[in-house]
């Protein structure tokens, strides 16, 4: 299985992007580029929040860029973590699972092993203002596992941490997402995150690279891309 981008094109507001590539199940693949050209862009498309132009997006050989967003096989993890403030823990990740006020026990158990999961056990009736940074990182993180999708989006979630802590967080990641068989493409501007990539789509000039080995694109950048990491 694979997520393809077949020959797509994406046009905002005099923006454009193009890709052609194809990511196979199970890899953790980086989108590195300078701001604004175009990563989140990216995976706003592949979510389905932005229109494609041209082009087909492909899940396991079938056509997904047809469907609404929620009906995608893709989970997708914002900036901003989109925990609800006046919700415990708890029930934001229960919004995963089901819309109604009270979780049934077998949801309540899930959203329980999911927060173990992420080393948040017991701490469900937390509000997320009382958590750290890393905390609600780790909450938004045991949220998208319970949506158990097969396509994972990291849109930078984790930009707000510390160097130490993001180093973490994309373990964690690459731990209960990845060993887990999941896809995740993740954006980044920095190439020590990028380096934790099983690949590397390079996004400049409007371009979104095929997936390269990271050391061919950290050792040799080229291009924009050399300017904008300074080798």
């Amino acid at each position: 299985m694979a997520l393809k981008l077949e020959s797509i094109s994406i046009a905002l507001g005099g923006f454009d992007l193009a890709a052609d590539l194809s990511v196979e199940t199970g890899r953790f693949v980086a989108l590195l580029g300078p701001s604004g050209s175009g990563k989140t862009t990216a995976l706003n498309a592949i979510a389905g929040f932005v229109p494609l132009s041209a082009g087909t997006l492909r899940w396991a050989g079938a056509r997904i860029d047809d469907l609404p967003p929620a009906e995608r096989p893709v989970a997708m993890l914002f900036q901003d973590n989109n925990l609800f403030p006046h919700l415990d823990v708890a029930r934001n990740l229960a919004l995963a699972l089901t819309t109604r006020a009270r979780a049934s026990a077998e949801e309540t158990r899930r959203v329980e092993d999911a927060l173990a999961r992420v080393g948040l056990g017991g701490m469900g009736r937390r509000m997320p203002g009382t958590l750290s940074g890393g905390q609600q990182s780790r909450a938004a993180l045991a949220r998208v596992l319970l949506q158990d999708k097969p396509v994972v989006l990291l849109d930078e979630p984790f930009a707000a941490l510390g160097p130490g802590q993001r180093r973490d967080m994309m373990a964690l990641c690459r731990d209960v997402l990845g060993g887990a068989g999941r896809t995740v493409l993740f954006v980044s501007h920095d190439p020590e995150d990028a380096a934790q990539a099983d690949a590397i789509c390079v996004v400049t000039e409007g371009q979104v690279s095929r997936p390269r080995p990271v050391a061919e694109v950290l050792d040799d950048p080229s291009g924009p891309l050399r300017a904008y990491l300074g080798k």
